[in-house]
């Protein structure tokens, strides 16, 4: 029995073991033959690597999958974790080809360890329904992104970054880790289908409010959501670019797929509502306040800033709050809507990070004003940057007016005659016209704005035009066409029975 048990093992878990595989092959390439080459050199084997390795994890995960589950839930296979899990190997691509062009660091092999580790923690996270193996691959992620965001030693506020990172994140982790506690002490259990067997039906104790209420704060954390976003502006400011992609990207989708099957999975029944008429006590109300101030606190610092990464951040926080929209009608369409918001958004913001990595660079900072004239000066990353920023505010055709149109359908679906649900969605509406004020101060600098007397012409790399050139195809193409993925992600989620 025990054969036959490794032996599934072997076979459902083959795509975290090739990224693993890759990680150690990574490492030994550069201590044993790349440390006495040229650090672009270095960082552009180092990623083909990396990348062969994601790719040939992506095909067999899509050509040749294995469907189980392992051990009443700790791992499980099936058309929706697969789909997910190539979409974070190739945000894990896209990250390593964004850093080609880098030289925050020489220890080149050690950060893509690091990031494929973080891949494999995520790979592990998305296909789980056990809240133990949940925790061990939050945390998996979680140690090796602080240590990303620190990478840049050169760098004071990297440090400073990693170190409210990693404080804020211990704390996260202890609240999670207590709810988790609660939750097991309930139901004696730590799979997600048995502690909402254990729960449902049960009127709401203290001890499953307080267990609902530290998971949100746990998550919330990692999701960025207000009042829990304290980390994000920092580390999106201070950790190396290509880390500030990673975790404002991959990480992102992990988090917000896993936060959904957690709620929904193993809080069954303990819902409640958030309806005028009927309103009931349970997670859906939390989530509900804590995406109004999410919106609200994201959309009004935003404005204030004056830095395009932190900018960035606050803009994040704000998108976690429409992202948390989806959690309250928690159905197969809502998830579809999650799923095609989180990995859109994802697009935009490595698109926008990816045109940062060229103005910075050369001008020396990440200000607002230093893109004064950039369509002048790098017409070609000008455009692809408009794309972007208009995709992030929600303008057609682009992909982020779609997923925000199919996200606030779903929210309505739930309870077609709920004002509540209505003014909430009016809201998001109004916060989402707020945005649209400080992207297009991003859009007038780098478009109306003159260029300084002593400016030069922004150049990039080939590489760097064709992964930036690449996100804005897939922005407008998917915005144009969102069948194209969300076809697949419904058909996923029916094929899985979530």
């Amino acid at each position: 029995m025990n054969a036959i048990n490794y032996s599934q093992l072997l076979q459902l878990l083959w795509p975290e073991i090739i990224v693993t595989i890759t990680a150690l092959i990574v490492m030994a390439a550069d201590l044993l033959f790349l440390r006495q080459a040229a650090l672009r050199v270095r960082f552009a084997t180092i990623a083909v690597l990396a990348s062969a390795g994601c790719i040939a994890a992506i095909l067999k995960l899509l050509l040749a999958p294995v469907q189980g589950t392992l051990l009443d839930g700790i791992f499980l296979s099936n058309p929706l974790t697969n789909l997910v899990q190539a979409a974070l190997l190739v945000i894990t691509i896209l990250t390593l080809l964004l850093s080609v062009d880098s030289s925050f660091t020489e220890h080149v092999g050690e950060f893509v360890l690091l990031l494929l580790l973080a891949t494999t923690g995520m790979m592990f996270l998305v296909a789980s329904q056990d809240l133990l193996v949940i925790f061990i691959s939050l945390e998996l992620l979680s140690l090796s992104v602080y240590i990303l965001a620190g990478f840049d030693k050169r760098s004071p506020r990297s440090s400073e970054a990693a170190l409210k990172y990693f404080l804020f994140g211990g704390m996260s982790a202890a609240f999670m880790l207590f709810g988790f506690s609660l939750l097991y002490g309930f139901s004696n259990s730590t799979n997600l289908i048995h502690i909402a067997n254990a729960t449902h039906g049960v009127p709401l104790s203290p001890i499953l409010i307080i267990a609902i209420v530290t998971t949100v704060i746990g998550f919330g954390f990692k999701i960025a959501a207000a009042p829990f976003h304290f980390w994000a502006p920092d580390v999106y400011q201070g950790a190396p670019l290509p880390s500030t992609a990673f975790i404002a990207s991959g990480s992102k989708v992990a988090s917000f797929f896993i936060f959904f099957q957690v709620l929904v999975l193993g809080f069954a029944g303990a819902e409640g509502s958030a309806t005028r008429s009927h309103f009931q006590s349970g997670w859906v109300p939390v989530l509900v306040t804590v995406a109004i101030i999410s919106m609200l606190l994201g959309n009004l610092v935003a404005i204030t800033q004056t830095s395009l990464r932190r900018l960035l951040a606050y803009s994040a926080i704000a998108h976690a709050g429409y992202m948390l929209l989806a959690f309250v009608a928690h159905s197969e369409q809502s998830l579809a809507a999650l799923l095609y918001y989180v990995a859109t958004y994802s697009l935009a913001t490595l698109g926008v990070l990816g045109v940062l990595a060229v103005t910075e660079k050369q001008l020396g900072n990440d200000s607002i004003s230093g893109l004064a004239g950039l369509s002048r000066r790098a017409p070609f990353l000008s455009v692809c940057l408009f794309i972007f920023i208009l995709s992030l505010a929600g303008i057609p055709p682009l992909s982020g007016f779609f997923a925000k149109f199919l996200l606030f359908t779903a929210v309505l679906a739930v309870s077609p005659g709920s004002k509540l649900l209505l003014w909430l969605i009016i809201f998001a509406i109004g916060m989402s016209a707020v945005s649209l004020f400080y992207y297009l101060r991003v859009l007038k600098s780098a478009f109306v704005a003159d260029p300084a007397a002593d400016s030069i012409e922004v150049s990039s790399t080939l590489l760097m035009r064709f992964v930036v050139g690449l996100l804005a195809g897939g922005v407008v193409l998917l915005g144009c066409a969102p069948d194209l993925i969300l076809a697949q992600i419904l058909k996923a989620i029916h094929a899985s029975g979530l």
